[in-house]
């Protein structure tokens, strides 16, 4: 079921109740929806439209339009390099093949991509299908006012965008998780969809407001947890994956449990999920997403035997950073192409509010600190950036010469300057 559709309904019903707001930008059900129809494309059903990326309401309105056109939207972030948006777009056809027979309606990065595009592609139904569940959880009505930072590009964004105009909801937009913009917009907040790192600014800013803080994109502490129970906050957490949608749901502190009608099963350690959330498939090249005859699904993460589910990452080295999901290959290409570096590995090390880090370990004469940091601020999406630059001497390799990831931040290194 299209989301425009519900837009349309909410705009005969409630036509003055705002919609979506934006700092002082604002529109209302009926305005938002007379400029979604005014954005619908000129396009096929099943054609993939790249959105504007000039102002939140904007890519929201796009996207809408595309939905209504049949089309399959695909929003990219603000925050990239032209030549960084370029790369990603560039090797996409113009049309998603199977759209029509899967009725695939939406699309979104994944947020490990480089100069390789990792486009994730799912039906209508693999989102819309869990409105009512998320509903539950979380308790959004046509009544409140829904924060949702960070681009539309992400997953989690556009998804919590979706579920809360599909309720009726006003959506509250900020572009990005910019802790000022973040602050201004809370006052007005009922619920907050939250990565675990800005929970705590979130707790910090002391919102009289708010009542429901759902958490996802990494795991969540004890700590922030009761801390948002004594400022009468409840937290939903949850796990899931660009691929997968929502695997696990934690409303009240117990642990994480199967989201409704999702099975999951370890094998060997790695979480396998089937369930009607499932993505599609990608775009372009290809991903962590694997499946099996049996309609199971992993993209890789680990975790802990037993209930409920503890995760602890990933099995293909990638780094779960402030909700972001980070392929340390894409990192490494980037900074490997710097003159005078002879190696470098990418590793994720502790950090007590993002999870982790993205540190880059580094073997070459003569590297210089400010050229490898000018290479990612180029190459790189901000999340992919390492945070901390390491030299070592030598880097283990394996039989065929390959560096050796894992023990790398085990090694005996110095700041890199």
């Amino acid at each position: 079921m299209p989301v425009f559709r519900e837009v349309l309904a909410h705009a005969a019903a409630q036509p003055h109740r705002i919609a979506v707001r934006c700092g002082d930008t604002t529109r209302t059900y009926a305005q938002l929806a007379r400029d979604a129809e005014r954005a619908r494309p000129d396009v096929k059903p099943g054609a993939l439209v790249p959105l504007p990326d000039d102002d939140p309401v904007s890519q929201l309105t796009a996207l809408l339009g595309a939905d209504a056109a049949g089309a399959v939207p695909l929003a990219t972030d603000p925050s990239w390099r032209p030549e960084h948006r370029r790369a990603l777009l560039g090797p996409l056809p113009a049309t998603v093949d199977g759209a029509v027979e899967y009725d695939l309606a939406w699309a979104g990065f994944t947020s490990g991509s480089t100069g390789r595009p990792r486009v994730v592609v799912r039906s209508r139904s693999s989102w819309t299908g869990s409105f009512a569940a998320t509903d539950r959880l979380t308790g959004i009505t046509a009544d409140d006012t829904v924060l949702v930072p960070g681009s539309l590009s992400w997953s989690l964004t556009a998804f919590a965008a979706a579920h809360a105009l599909a309720a009726g909801a006003t959506v509250l937009l900020t572009g990005d998780w910019s802790l000022p913009g973040l602050r201004a917009a809370l006052p007005a907040a009922d619920v907050a969809h939250l990565v675990p790192h800005r929970l705590g600014a979130v707790l910090d800013a002391r919102p009289r407001r708010l009542r429901t803080a759902v958490v996802g994109g990494a795991a969540l502490g004890t700590a922030l947890r009761e801390r948002a129970a004594d400022a009468g906050i409840g937290v939903v957490a949850y796990y899931g994956a660009t691929e997968l949608s929502f695997v696990a749901v934690d409303p009240d502190g117990s642990g994480l449990r199967p989201f409704d009608d999702v099975e999951i099963e370890r094998r060997a350690g790695e979480v396998w999920v089937r369930s009607p959330w499932l993505a599609h498939g990608y775009l372009g090249d290809g991903g962590p997403l694997r499946r099996d005859d049996d309609g199971w699904a992993t993209v890789g993460d680990l975790a802990h035997p037993g209930e409920p589910l503890v995760l602890r990452g990933r099995g293909d080295g990638a780094i779960l950073t402030g909700g972001a999901t980070v392929v340390p290959e894409d990192v490494e290409a980037v900074l490997a192409a710097v003159p005078g570096v002879a190696s470098v590995v990418v590793v994720g090390l502790p950090h007590p509010e993002l999870g982790q880090v993205v540190a880059a370990v580094v073997h070459g004469d003569g590297v210089r600190r400010a050229e490898l940091e000018a290479a990612a601020r180029a190459g790189l999406t901000p999340s992919q950036r390492p945070r901390r630059w390491l030299a070592v001497d030598e880097l283990p390799r394996t039989s065929t010469g390959k560096p050796v990831r894992a023990p790398a931040a085990a090694l005996t290194t110095r700041p890199l300057t």
